[in-house]
């Protein structure tokens, strides 16, 4: 299907007066286009596996909006023509800038599949992590292997968070360990565990996404349902996932969530461990590490380790029998 795309040259400051004027007169979606840095708190709710390069701000913005290119060509004047009579008005009395557009035609994207472009496999220390559109290279044949492909739910091991705890997990576990990963995104971790040699996974996450994400997951990488069990919830207040999840069952427990979540969990988590557990946190930004600390010393954990990469923290704690 095509599209006719509309791209308007605004400032940053009047990016959400301009969205505003678009949405009263009807058009359904903006694209936004600017150079803002992110703030800390930015990078922290963003938490995705491959975060955007953000140039200097130039102070100029676009908005760019769709219209179907079947749409009535009256129709769709009336409407731009609307456009420029709103955004005329409104610099009256704000400095809107440039507000010229520029009309072109773009077709629909396959946005999953667009990823292919950007996600090739990589590895974290001996460990390859490959999509499934990419060959093993005859070099890589005597590595550990796993196959992620992107998708809607969080966790190809490209994330500095997400490496933090795949070496925290590689250090821990033992042939008998029991892992419960909550907030298990793609089962990435899961997964990896018991290829460490784990006896059995439990992954846990709130976004339905995520639990079939990780079933397929399994299905590519071969992992039997009956070593990694996925399931729908929120640990931290229901107390029908605490149980099915059970108490006192697991070696270690691994939670790489936003650091304001892992201060609501850790109290509530320490039920799940069972007696000389590992507790392994991150999703910590670095201006985040004494709360999380704070809140892992509240719950009577006491801290093994504080790991680091770029920006990003992995607390790993024990609870003492």
């Amino acid at each position: 299907m095509k599209w006719n795309r509309f791209r308007l040259k605004t400032t940053t400051e009047a990016e959400d007066v301009v969205s505003s004027i678009l949405a009263d007169l009807g058009v359904e979606g903006v694209q936004i286009e600017d150079k803002v840095p992110l703030t800390a708190a930015d990078k922290e709710q963003m938490f995705v596996d491959i975060l955007p390069e953000v140039e200097d701000d130039d102070g100029v913005a676009y908005l760019s909006f769709y219209l179907d290119s079947e749409m009535d060509k009256e129709e769709m004047n009336v409407l731009l023509a609307n456009v420029r009579r709103e955004l005329e008005e409104m610099s009256e009395f704000m400095d809107l800038g440039e507000c010229t557009i520029e009309e072109s035609q773009t077709e629909d994207i396959d946005w999953v599949n667009n990823w292919k472009q950007y996600f090739h496999q990589f590895y974290v220390d001996d460990i390859l992590i490959i999509p499934s559109w990419e060959d093993i290279k005859p070099e890589d044949n005597d590595k550990m292997v796993i196959h992620i492909d992107p998708g809607t739910a969080f966790g190809t091991g490209m994330h500095e968070t997400t490496q933090l705890c795949i070496r925290q997990i590689r250090k821990f576990v033992t042939q008998d360990t029991r892992i419960l990963d909550v907030g298990c995104g793609s089962g990435i971790l899961g997964m990896l565990a018991l290829k460490f040699g784990a006896a059995y996974s439990v992954g846990t996450d709130l976004d339905p996404c995520a639990i079939d994400a990780t079933h397929e997951n399994m299905g590519v990488n071969e992992i039997a349902k009956d070593k990694y069990e996925v399931m729908i919830g929120n640990i931290i207040d229901d107390k029908a996932v605490q149980e099915k999840v059970g108490y006192e069952k697991y070696d270690i427990v691994v939670a790489n969530i936003l650091a304001p979540v892992l201060v609501e969990l850790t109290p509530v988590i320490v039920n799940q461990m069972k007696p000389g557990a590992v507790y392994i946190t991150s999703g910590i930004i670095d201006d985040k590490e004494a709360m999380v600390v704070e809140a892992v010393k509240k719950a009577g954990l006491e801290v093994l380790e504080v790991t680091y990469q770029g920006e990003w923290v992995s607390v790993t704690a024990k609870k003492n029998a």
